[in-house]
């Protein structure tokens, strides 16, 4: 009796990780806006971060990288290598605006976007990868420190 096939079961889509690109922009700044600090941070002007994704474009060493499936953008962080005399002339990468979009938090999306980018941050040569989490976010802190980071420094910032 020959076998019954299985019924095809679609298999999940699995989250790409990639630069960035122009049109990503409106994506981008609608996720730093949406949430309770980056409302009362973030531009509603897109022309501010049109022109930042140019700046920064020109920057070697300096992206946005975002997490995407087919339904569009899930996740985005900016990426920054900075190439240093101390530690030897050490090269660090850098993650700051880390965000995961409403609608897809709570699906371990933000380890796969760290992930990839502790990944790529040894592939480019560093020897430290950093980051800097608002005192307000402990659900962060607990996050980054379940991902195997460690809070070693106290940031400090000027606004100017």
């Amino acid at each position: 009796m020959p076998e019954t096939p299985m019924p095809e079961t679609p298999m999940p889509e699995i989250p790409v990780v990639r630069d960035a690109v122009v049109t990503d922009v409106p994506g981008i700044s609608a996720m730093l806006g949406d949430d309770s600090l980056g409302r009362g941070r973030e531009s509603t002007d897109p022309q501010i971060y049109a022109a930042a994704f140019q700046r920064m474009a020109a920057q070697d060493g300096n992206t946005i990288v975002v997490l995407e499936d087919a339904g569009g953008l899930l996740g985005c962080a900016q990426y920054t290598v900075i190439h240093g005399l101390s530690r030897g002339g050490m090269s660090r990468a850098q993650i700051e605006g880390v965000r995961v979009a409403r609608h897809a938090r709570g699906r371990g999306l933000g380890a796969v976007l760290i992930r990839a980018l502790i990944d790529r941050a040894r592939r480019d040569g560093c020897g430290l990868l950093q980051l800097t989490t608002d005192q307000r976010r402990p659900e962060a802190h607990r996050f980054y420190e379940k991902l195997g980071f460690q809070p070693s420094h106290v940031g400090m910032k000027l606004d100017l």
